[in-house]
């Protein structure tokens, strides 16, 4: 079984199988690769529908000439990033995760610092941290950390030595859910808004209400499930 980096023409081949819709096993087996590998390469490069072999192997060739360029890791970030494993798995998961991230909608920089907080050990980063792990610039560092805090999914503090802190709780997707919910019951509050000044018996306001009653039984639906779930688990039920 061949092994090393994959071609540019295997990655020409899983792209024209997964515009055949193929299994990843299929693909896999058709270019003599482990399935993990096939699975590895498309979460990594954008996912099925975004998966573009061009793109892929440059993407590669760029994460490889930054391994070599990136200068050695200060012992405190190395240990705050759970770092001292498989570093080749660990940052595929990484790019994995932020992928999955950025389909869900959030901007690529926040998603790789709300990746960081996620697999980090303490649970908590400094910028200087982020600034080093992700080779940014610390004015970006600081954009997408006002953005997570705004969403309420992070919060710093100061250490003992003076440094902002981020963290990420425990309760970080039970808080992302719930301001979720709000930003759908928000939907429905301005769609009832438009009803009035289009004018009630107008199709357009027919349309909103319609936008309105479902964004309020979903927002209200998310809710309940949320603090369930949260109750159920704080009580160390199944």
């Amino acid at each position: 079984m061949p092994g090393g980096r994959l071609t540019q023409q295997e990655r020409q081949q899983i792209a024209l199988g997964l515009a055949d819709d193929l299994a990843y096993a299929e693909i896999a087996r058709r270019l003599d690769r482990p399935t993990s590998t096939v699975t590895r390469e498309v979460d990594r490069n954008g996912g099925p529908t975004a998966y573009r072999a061009d793109l892929a192997h440059r993407a590669t060739e760029h994460r490889a000439r930054r391994r070599k360029q990136t200068p050695p890791r200060r012992p405190g970030a190395a240990t705050a990033l759970g770092q001292g494993r498989d570093e080749d798995a660990v940052r595929a998961y990484e790019e994995s995760f932020t992928t999955l991230l950025m389909q869900q909608g959030l901007p690529k920089m926040t998603a790789r610092v709300l990746t960081c907080l996620f697999i980090a050990d303490t649970g908590s980063v400094t910028a200087a941290d982020l600034v080093q792990h992700l080779q940014v610039s610390p004015a970006s560092v600081s954009k997408a950390v006002g953005f997570l805090e705004e969403q309420g999914l992070i919060r710093r503090e100061r250490d003992e030595r003076r440094r902002e802190r981020y963290f990420v709780d425990g309760d970080v997707w039970y808080q992302s859910t719930i301001a979720s919910a709000h930003g759908v019951a928000r939907i429905a509050e301005t769609a009832r808004q438009g009803i009035g000044v289009l004018g009630r018996d107008s199709p357009a306001a027919a349309r909103l209400e319609n936008i309105a009653r479902f964004s309020e039984f979903v927002s209200e639906s998310i809710l309940r499930a949320a603090e369930q779930v949260r109750d159920v688990l704080h009580d160390g039920g199944p």
